[in-house]
Parts: structure tokens; sequence; C-alpha cells
């Protein structure tokens, strides 16, 4: 009698994960967003307020601020994405409507996390929701599965401002990092690079359209870091920009910095393919994804596009350009999966997040 109990709980919450609507939360860095996606894929609406413009003058994002921000905004945020997601899912959606809320709890700024976090836990209290906590870089990975029928096992390839990782994406919610960046994550030295060359902020997507225009150029090559294993270095890649400048010259530097900028990237994106090979030929696993801010770049993506087609054995996938960048549809898919994957009820409402 208790093996049928319990067989019969499991099946409930199969049935009901099978048709289930999400409210998430994301607040990790400067980007207030809230998003509702059925089933984990359906992106029912995916509503964000950006800080780019707050931050601008400033060069980078400040953490008080981005928090205050999140405070005023997240509330609009979320209004506006039932109002979405009602309009395409053609009848009023309310709390009601929701199986679960999930967040982001880490990593990220703490001030910025907190405020996420405590919307979140007071809605699902006030409602009587499941409260599932997601990792910011999960929901980067499940970027892929929004309107996307991709299935693990693959090879993930996590470019972001913050981290740059091979992940073994074994299941849904079940990975393992094969390796990581020692010094710099690769979004970092888009950044860094950027503001040698005087490129407004943030400078990862104006260092790529100042690339779009410009050609491949003898005098200009970067190395590619010799680093063991699956490991990344891109602080020495950083460096060798600063050199070549002190080296021509601002005037020169300044004139050829599209030709720069091409070839800066370009550098880039062999080294990640050349990471993303070798994980492939060890493991034999040759369903190839990016997900990360950085999987918008277009030099990026055109490398990876041919490096791993069909016509070479492999399969390539790469999220939206709209979810490349944080976005809470993300963290509604991740959510999903680890619903599926977990036989809790997600009832424990005090969460705790962590910045690293």
């Amino acid at each position: 009698m208790l093996f049928l109990a319990f067989f019969g709980d499991c099946l409930i919450a199969i049935i009901t994960a099978c048709f289930m609507m999400i409210l998430a939360i994301e607040s990790s860095c400067d980007e207030s967003a809230a998003a509702i996606v059925k089933d984990g894929r359906k992106v029912l609406s995916s509503v964000m307020y950006s800080q780019i413009q707050e931050h601008q003058d400033w060069g980078g994002v400040i953490p008080e601020y981005a928090s205050r921000l999140h405070y005023e905004k997240i509330h609009k945020v979320i209004d506006t994405a039932f109002k979405e997601a009602s309009s395409i899912y053609g009848q009023e959606l309310s709390f009601q409507s929701i199986d679960a809320i999930g967040v982001t709890v880490g990593p990220g700024l703490m001030g910025s996390l907190l405020i996420g976090v405590n919307v979140a836990q007071t809605l699902a209290w006030i409602h009587d929701k499941p409260l599932i906590p997601v990792n910011h870089l999960d929901g980067h990975i499940s970027s892929n599965y929004l309107d996307s029928c991709l299935e693990p096992p693959f090879l993930c390839m996590l470019a972001s401002g913050g981290h740059t990782q091979i992940i073994s994406v074994k299941e849904y919610a079940a990975m393992e990092v094969m390796g990581s960046s020692i010094d710099d994550a690769v979004g970092e030295a888009f950044d860094k690079t950027a503001r040698l060359m005087g490129l407004a902020y943030p400078g990862g997507p104006e260092l790529d359209l100042l690339a779009q225009s410009g050609k491949p150029n003898p005098l200009y090559s970067f190395p590619i870091p010799n680093v063991d294993a699956y490991n990344f270095s891109f602080s020495g890649l950083k460096t060798a920009v600063l050199r070549l400048k002190e080296k021509i010259g601002d005037e020169q530097f300044f004139n050829d910095k599209a030709d720069i900028a091409y070839a800066f990237q370009d550098c880039i994106a062999k080294i990640l393919v050349r990471k993303i090979k070798r994980a492939s030929e060890e493991t034999g696993i040759k369903k190839i994804i990016i997900a990360g801010g950085v999987s918008a770049n277009s030099r990026i993506r055109t490398v990876l596009k041919e490096e791993f087609s069909e016509e070479k054995g492999f399969s390539c996938y790469m999220p939206n350009l709209k979810y490349c960048t944080d976005n809470a549809a993300m963290i509604a898919s991740a959510a999903y999966f680890t619903y599926l994957k977990s036989f809790s009820d997600f009832r424990n409402y005090a969460l705790e997040v962590f910045p690293r």
C-alpha cells in the first residue's frame, strides 16, 4: 500500500509537471526581468527593464544603484509579464494560473539578488506556490531549451561576462564542469579590450559591431594561450592588445581598430572552438551548444556553425539572440526542469543567495 501511495504521488507530480506554468524573476545584475513560460519551453512573455542607460556614464554597473532600480521596477515588470502572457495565451492569467515561481539565487550582485529573491519569496508565500531556486548559469544553459526541441546529453560552451566554462550536460539539471577560465572570463576580456579602444559601455556588443566593419589584416594577429586541458586564459590576450597599442602608437591603433577588433574576436572564437573540439573528442558527444551573453557575438556564432556543422558530423544549437543576455525566460525553463527532476514540493521559502 505504501508503494502504491508513493507511486501515485510520483505519477501526480509527473502529470502536473507536464502541464506547468512558471513565473520567473531574474535580478542578478542590472536587468530587472520577469517571464511566464509553459512547460519549460513555450515562452508566453519575457519582459525586461535594462539599466544600461543609468550605468553608462560610469562605464560599468554600480551595485547599490542597481539594487535601488530593481526595487523600483521589478513589480512593474512582473505586471507587464502577466499582461503580455495573457495576450499570447488567449485568456487572462493571474497567480491562480501559475503553478510555481522560479527565481535566480546566484551568482550575481548580492543586493540585486536579494531584491528578486525577496519579491519571489513574498509572492510564493502569499499565493501558496512552490518556490524554485535557480542558478543563473543553469539558466543560461536552459536558454537553449526555449522554443526548441533540444535534449541532453550535450556539451555546452558557457561564455559570459563573469564565466567561461565547458560543461557536460548529462541530463536536465545534471551537469559536470570540465573546464573554466583561470583568470578573466571571456566577456570580461571583451569589455576590457573595448575600453582600450575607447568604445562605449557595454563594450562587448560595441566591439562586435566594430569588428563587423573590419577585415583580416596580416599585421594584426594574437596568440592562442597554451592552457592545460579544458581551462581558459584570456588576461594575456587583453594584454596583447595593450602591447600592440603601445607598439604601433595611438594614431595607427585607432585608425585600424576595426581590423584589430576583428582579429581579437576571431582569436577568441578559435580558442573556444579548440577547447570544445577537444572535449568532444574525449567524450564522444557531437551535440554542441553555446550559452551566455557572449553567445550573441556574431563572429563566434559564425565560426561555431562552420566548425560544428552537420556536414562535419555535429549538431550545433544556439539560443535566440533575445535569450542570450540575462532574462527571466531562461530562469523559468531551468526552474521547470529542476522541478521535473525533483520530488520536492519546494515549499521551503527560506532561500539564500550566493554572489559567487
